[in-house]
């Protein structure tokens, strides 16, 4: 990880020059020297910071007296020199703080695993209680189901009982009811039968009563008539008879 702040002070090839110094103190870049991103930490279950590295191995000390010293020698004046070792420490300070903040060492993994176990366990905790707790609602829930089942069972057992006793005895009153109307009508049409048979009777002896008064009419007027005939035949003898006898006497005395 490179600063554009390291590469102005350092160089290119990363060694410190004194003419890269000057050229910032010059246009003023050593006023954004302590503008640095700090980055925020992330909150992860319930977990608390702990600082392992203590702070004076974070920093990286070098004598700033000498640097100061040689700076002076080199033709700065102690006021220049100061201010240079002050930006050194200030940016080197700045970038351990960076490598640090992304860094995590062993021992603080292992706390955290540890925290996220006990985090772990504590959750598994309150899902064996709830998963207890919603057993056992379930299992009241069912046990009332059940109950209500049966009762429903129960209620639809009697139910249809009452139905198939109401229906059988509809089924056998109207049986009772169809067979007696099936012997009234079969005892009505007996006595119709019977009437008919009467009534036919009557008639066949009426017919033959007037048959044979017919008849009776029948042979009084044939002999009626064959008596008629015979009278009618003997007076017209008797006057074809007196008819040629007063011919006779007519022609007579004509003669």
């Amino acid at each position: 990880m490179t600063c554009r702040h390291c590469v102005t002070l350092f160089g290119p090839a990363g060694r410190f020059t004194f003419r890269n110094l000057t050229k910032d103190m010059c246009t003023g870049r050593l006023q954004n020297i302590k503008e640095f991103h700090r980055a925020t930490t992330v909150r992860t279950y319930d977990m608390r910071k702990v600082e392992l590295t203590p702070l004076e191995q974070r920093k990286l000390t070098f004598d700033t007296h000498a640097l100061v010293k040689e700076l002076e020698a080199s033709g700065f004046e102690k006021r220049q020199a100061e201010i240079i070792v002050t930006a050194l420490v200030t940016l080197t300070t700045a970038n351990m703080d960076i490598v640090y903040r992304d860094m995590v060492t062993a021992a603080h993994q292992e706390i955290a695993l540890q925290q996220i176990m006990a985090h772990l366990d504590s959750i598994r905790k309150d899902m064996v209680i709830l998963e207890k707790s919603e057993f056992a609602n379930l299992r009241s829930e069912n046990a009332k189901m059940k109950t209500e089942l049966e009762q429903l069972k129960n209620r639809l057992m009697e139910e249809s009982q009452k139905i198939r006793a109401d229906a059988k005895l509809d089924i056998n009153l109207e049986r009772s009811r169809v067979t007696d109307m099936f012997t009234e009508q079969e005892k009505k049409l007996m006595e119709v039968n019977t009437e008919f048979h009467k009534k036919n009777a009557d008639i066949d002896r009426g017919t033959m009563e007037t048959t044979k008064k017919i008849d009776i009419e029948v042979a009084s007027l044939k002999t009626l008539l064959e008596s008629l005939k015979l009278d009618t035949i003997r007076y017209l003898a008797a006057s074809v008879f007196s008819c040629l006898a007063i011919a006779l006497g007519f022609y007579r005395l004509w003669k």
